[in-house]
């Protein structure tokens, strides 16, 4: 008589956790043979994430009754609910947690690659961005007859920026109207004519959106514009800012010219709070400059 092999629940588990494409995929499928192999009425897998906090990562079942616990090293923990006295859940788990344990740390590894790669990535373009933000006020400093006014301009750029690329889960508003303002001086004297209605407040820190404000300002004069209008417009339940000029416009050399590096910055900043910066020409000419901030929770 022929007979049929039944292959050991262990032995599955760790069949499917080595040859899943992730370490949740392949958990996910652990934990449901675990819960049916040994009769439990839940089975949990909990895992470190990367502050080192135990979260929820696999569950299968949905009864209750006493949560036993089973560590799996720099893996987590297994929780079986209910009976957890199954004299093959041991023996299963000890089957599986050499190949759970390497594949864990092996994608812990490579993730934390791929973090230091996207750091030094964000590095470099931030250290091209100083040097685009200081180009004018070293320009200055260069030919003034006192370099002072123009270097303290400079440290104070520098100070921003440092400030603006750092993240921050803190919701803080800032006032238009006092950024606009500042942010004019630090321009100097130029020749365009700047009209706005700026009263709001927008949902983001002070130094960001001085460094946006800055950069739109500074691109519409390099597009050639004669007026600005600056507004803080209630839009779909969020307040924006609007930047109009009469430039040349988006299609002209000129402008792409003058935007690439501050736009790219200003995108950054509006993207790490939650937000979008768009560009788009003006049915009677120029550019407009939209900053939707991310809305009010």
């Amino acid at each position: 008589m022929s007979q049929t092999y039944v292959m050991p629940v262990g032995v599955r588990m760790a069949l499917e956790l080595a040859t899943a494409e992730e370490v949740d995929t392949g958990m996910s499928r652990v934990v449901a043979l675990l819960q049916r192999g040994c009769s439990a009425a839940r089975v949990e897998w909990w895992a470190p994430d990367e502050e080192g906090d135990l979260r929820l990562r696999a569950s299968g079942g949905a009864g209750g009754g006493e949560r036993h616990r089973f560590s799996l090293g720099p893996a987590g923990d297994v929780v079986v609910v209910g009976d957890g006295r199954d004299p093959g859940l041991a023996s299963a788990l000890a089957t599986v947690m050499p190949i759970l344990r390497r594949r864990f740390v092996e994608e812990r590894l490579a993730g934390a690659a791929m973090t230091l790669a996207r750091r030094n990535e964000t590095l470099e373009e931030f250290a091209a961005l100083v040097a685009h933000e200081l180009k004018t006020p070293l320009e200055e400093a260069l030919v003034a007859d006192d370099a002072s006014s123009a270097l303290e301009r400079a440290l104070h750029l520098v100070d921003s920026l440092i400030e603006a690329s750092r993240d921050s889960r803190e919701r803080t508003y800032a006032s238009a109207a006092a950024c606009l303002d500042e942010v004019l001086q630090d321009l100097g004297t130029v020749e365009v004519e700047v009209t706005a209605e700026v009263t709001a407040s927008l949902p983001l820190p002070p130094v960001s959106l001085r460094v946006i404000m800055r950069n739109l300002l500074r691109n519409a004069v390099a597009a050639g514009a004669r007026h600005v209008d600056v507004a803080a417009v209630w839009s779909t339940g969020s307040w924006r800012l609007v930047v109009d000029d009469d430039g040349v416009g988006l299609a002209a050399v000129g402008y792409l010219t003058g935007s690439g590096l501050g736009l790219s910055l200003c995108r950054r900043i509006a993207g790490r709070y939650g937000g979008e910066l768009a560009l788009a020409p003006r049915p009677a000419g120029g550019t407009r400059a939209t900053l939707q901030p991310a809305a009010a929770s």
